[in-house]
């Protein structure tokens, strides 16, 4: 006997950038300012701009900027925060109920309510905690 499942995962990130989001053209000058000299395969995915890039070697980096800030986070960068602390600086922030914390593609990401009760999805910065990307509510 054969069982197949199928699994069926809903997103709740929009595909589009914020509307205080920096420009795709800014975006690159943000890679380019990081040190990276070619990227390849941009797109606005989950949350962020994600990428492939490189800068004077031949070695490709995956990257995810954040979309408001700019800022460039390498995928196999260790980070300064731990999960406790990640879970912490979000509570601060006024979020509740904080789970699935998982570090992936140098950055934290996490579930959580906001103060409202809405369920929402969020990318955190592993150097200070702050929210680089919140799924719609």
């Amino acid at each position: 006997t054969t069982t197949t499942r199928t699994t069926t995962t809903s997103s709740t990130w929009t595909a589009q950038p914020p509307a205080d989001a920096l420009s795709e053209e800014a975006i690159k000058t943000a890679i380019a300012n990081a040190g990276y000299k070619e990227v390849k395969d941009l797109e606005f995915k989950d949350g962020v701009w994600r990428s492939k890039a490189r800068g004077g070697n031949t070695q490709w980096a995956e990257i995810a900027v954040g979309p408001v800030s700019g800022k460039v986070y390498v995928s196999d960068a260790p980070s300064k925060l731990n999960e406790d602390e990640v879970k912490a600086k979000l509570a601060a922030a006024g979020y509740e109920n904080v789970h699935d914390v998982e570090y992936e593609h140098g950055l934290w990401s996490a579930e959580a309510k906001t103060r409202g009760g809405t369920d929402v999805e969020l990318l955190v910065d592993p150097g200070d905690g702050s929210v680089v990307a919140k799924s719609h509510d």
